[in-house]
């Protein structure tokens, strides 16, 4: 006999056959309590559909914060589209009213008065433009925010 095969036949003499197996550790637990299986299985089954709707929920924070993400930008958009409009018509009337000074001093308080008003005006609105964009980002992780929360809360229950 080579080596592999008294490998082989240990194998045979030690192996439990299926049906003595389930003799020996299913029937009897099934006699002690039949109901065991079922339990196991709808319990499993629970546990799913829990996952499942976990899944889903989160799914449903991501889309509501993307679609808050996604107005919330179109907004600032549309602010910061006001806001160029509005300096371009300001350099279109300066241009206008400088071109109509007589002076070198009227065209040099001119200009010091918009360079004033201007760097006043970006100001504002770089203020307004960051409070609107820190705004939108509370908004659109509201849902996510709560997502988290539901899960520490699950993770909390399960320990």
């Amino acid at each position: 006999m080579t080596e592999k095969t008294s490998a082989a036949e240990r194998g045979r003499e030690t192996a439990v056959p299926a049906a003595t197996l389930y003799e020996t550790a299913v029937n009897p637990t099934l006699a002690i309590n039949p109901t065991t299986p079922t339990q196991g299985l709808n319990t499993m089954i629970n546990k799913t559909k829990d996952f499942l709707a976990f899944g889903t929920a989160n799914f449903e924070a991501i889309t509501a914060s993307g679609k808050i993400w996604l107005a919330g930008v179109q907004d600032l958009n549309k602010q910061f589209a006001d806001t160029a409009i509005a300096s371009y018509d300001e350099s279109i009337a300066f241009a206008k009213a400088l071109s109509a000074v007589k002076t070198a001093k009227e065209a040099i308080d001119l200009q010091s008065t918009l360079g004033v008003a201007s760097i006043s005006r970006a100001a504002a609105d770089a203020k307004t433009l960051a409070d609107t964009s820190f705004k939108l980002t509370e908004q659109a992780m509201a849902p996510l925010k709560a997502r988290v929360a539901v899960a520490i809360g699950s993770l909390k229950k399960a320990a």
